[in-house]
């Protein structure tokens, strides 16, 4: 029987289903955190009193938790990216305006009840908290339901949860905490409770994760992915332990020795290895890399529950499913590459091809697309200003736009390696971290061009700085490093500096009328 069960595990995992009685769990999620107006009726709710009895039904939760992971490919990735110096979304024509949401976020001009701050600030609370209450209703359920690998399980939803509490902590800084399934309005935990609340809930689940899973299995979180979440909290640890005023941030305390334990424990697992060419990394076959530690997984067998970063930014006539001809990059950010940089191969520049056929397209007007790094005017754009980020690229078999089967890598082993350079920098390593940086250049440029190995810490801080923008765009990592940076409200092309206070998203209008225990952030 128990063999059974794996296998309709791994048979549901294959397909990234998710039972049709699950498809109600949405509206109730969102009730449980007391933070909306929304109402469940009872007669549809999902709750650990009607559901969860028995092992199939556990099998459709752990599966439901883990397809809220796609929610965050929109918002949070969309917030992360436009609101760093890595994408802009000019307005096209009547293109891309949406009531300005767009240069909001790239402005940093949002407020709690703009455009922006209404839809999209607004969909990450939603989204990252519909991903909390699902993994509280089911951890409810477990505690009197009894499932083969039911620690395994337990674990993986307590590590769930925390990551979804990363990103939250991340965003807004501090969240209310919620770890049961009661409907009551919720007190508001500081940023610093809420940064040990999850380093709590990761150390205590670590153990009872596996090392790794079968192929069937991939895409559930390992040791590595908790190792990996610890370490980027870690190395962040100045600014999620700080404060935030309207003036700007109090940094809290530095844990550069514990970014590199977390670091040493994957580097040291003999589990991951950096692929020998790192564009296989982001393929549609990239469950097949050496390097990626945690991914969403997706799928191009079911339409709507694949990726969609490839529709975001090539133009509309750049492959069959009619792109959306949007995401763009500024041109000082795309001038940063080194030319000798295998890397800026993620830009396309220049005259387009059809991605399927190779052959030469046009414009709307039918003349040769030439996409052109620079942009005019970000208010009234040209469908070919502004170089594209093609990261990942088109599925083939992609039956949509927005179900390319490319697994959204989250954490690879660059970015640990990087976090333990980084850290063993600011403790004064510079030689050894020095080292590191240049094993990963390693693989970006052919003849060699490593870093000079007398670099001074300071010199080495903004080298490292700009390494994780060649090594990591379009991977919504930039927000986070230009925070870390001190950078990320000061002034660039099409936008002038920002309020430090931004560094913060608003609590959602809407939570803050439904919930009187929450308090604005500071500067909104």
């Amino acid at each position: 029987m128990r063999n059974n069960r794996n296998s309709r595990f791994a048979s549901l995992w294959r397909a990234g289903r998710v039972s049709a009685a699950l498809l109600a769990a949405p509206a109730m999620v969102f009730t449980l955190q007391g933070c909306t107006d929304l109402e469940e009726s009872p007669t549809s709710a999902i709750t650990p009193n009607n559901f969860y009895k028995n092992a199939d039904e556990v099998i459709g939760g752990v599966a439901s938790v883990y397809a809220s992971l796609r929610g965050t490919m929109w918002g949070y990735y969309n917030l992360s990216q436009v609101s760093s110096d890595e994408t802009v979304v000019p307005t096209r024509g009547s293109d891309w305006f949406d009531n300005g949401r767009w240069l909001d976020l790239y402005r940093h001009t949002w407020t709690p009840t703009s455009g922006s701050g209404l839809e999209d600030i607004s969909g990450v609370w939603n989204d990252l908290f519909g991903g909390v209450a699902r993994s509280n209703v089911l951890l409810s359920a477990l505690e009197t339901t009894e499932v083969p690998n039911k620690a395994v399980i337990v674990a993986e939803m307590r590590t769930l949860r925390a990551f979804y509490y990363y990103l939250l902590m991340d965003f807004f800084g501090g969240v209310p905490i919620v770890t049961t399934t009661e409907v009551k309005p919720r007190e508001q935990a500081s940023r610093a409770e809420v940064f040990a609340f999850i380093e709590k809930e990761l150390t205590e689940s670590r153990a009872a994760l596996p090392a790794s899973w079968p192929a069937e299995s991939y895409g559930r979180v390992t040791q590595g992915a908790v190792d990996a979440i610890l370490a980027n909290m870690y190395v962040n640890a100045q600014v999620f332990t700080g404060t935030v005023t309207p003036t700007g941030l109090t940094r809290g305390t530095a844990k550069w020795n514990e970014a590199i334990t977390a670091a040493d424990r994957i580097l040291n697992s003999g589990r991951y290895s950096l692929a020998a060419d790192w564009k296989t990394n982001f393929s549609p076959t990239n469950e097949n890399s050496p390097e990626n530690i945690f991914t969403i997984r997706m799928t191009n067998s079911i339409p709507g529950i694949g990726m969609s970063l490839q529709m975001r930014g090539l133009h509309y006539n750049s492959f069959s499913l009619s792109p959306w001809n949007g995401f763009a990059t500024i041109a000082t950010t795309y001038n940063a590459f080194d030319n000798a940089d295998s890397r800026k191969g993620v830009f396309l520049v220049g005259p387009q091809v059809n991605l399927q056929t190779g052959q030469p397209i046009t414009d709307r007007a039918g003349n040769p697309l030439i996409f052109t790094p620079e942009i005019a005017d970000v208010t009234q754009a040209k469908e070919n200003e502004g170089a594209r980020i093609y990261k990942y690229p088109i599925d083939p078999a992609a039956p949509n736009g927005d179900s390319h089967g490319n697994d959204y890598v989250y954490f690879r082993l660059a970015e640990i390696m990087m976090i333990k350079a980084e850290a063993q920098n600011e403790l004064g390593q510079t030689a050894a971290a020095i080292g590191i940086v240049n094993q990963i250049r390693a693989r970006a440029f052919s003849p060699a061009k490593p870093l000079a190995t007398n670099l001074s810490q300071a010199q080495l801080r903004e080298a490292i700085f700009n390494e994780r923008l060649f090594e990591f765009i379009g991977e919504a990592k930039r927000r986070q490093d230009m925070i870390r940076a001190g950078t990320y409200t000061n002034a660039r092309l099409f936008k002038q500096a920002s309020s430090p206070y931004r560094i913060l998203m608003p609590i959602p209008q809407n939570q803050i009328e439904t919930n009187p225990l929450l308090k604005q952030n500071p500067g909104y």
